[in-house]
């Protein structure tokens, strides 16, 4: 997993565990910044209001993802 995101996000809000199949964005503690954006490997990551219709899904898990069980970081 790449963690190219995770080097430049400004407050930490990149999230993973030990299992994880890709990285989470704790939507509490993004500043909107898009840093991340243009070095996503994946290219996944939008603005909530832009993201896919195909992709609808991954909003729900970013928001349910259990961040108290996890670090910052590319852990997985």
């Amino acid at each position: 997993m790449d963690g190219a995101c995770v080097e430049v996000c400004p407050v930490d809000c990149i999230y993973s565990k030990p299992g994880d199949t890709q990285l989470f964005i704790n939507p509490d503690e993004c500043i909107d910044c898009a840093a991340c954006e243009p070095v996503c490997p994946e290219n996944a990551i939008f603005d909530e209001d832009d993201v896919p219709d195909d992709q609808q899904e991954f909003i729900k898990l970013n928001y349910d993802y259990d961040y108290d069980s996890s670090e910052p970081g590319a852990n997985a």
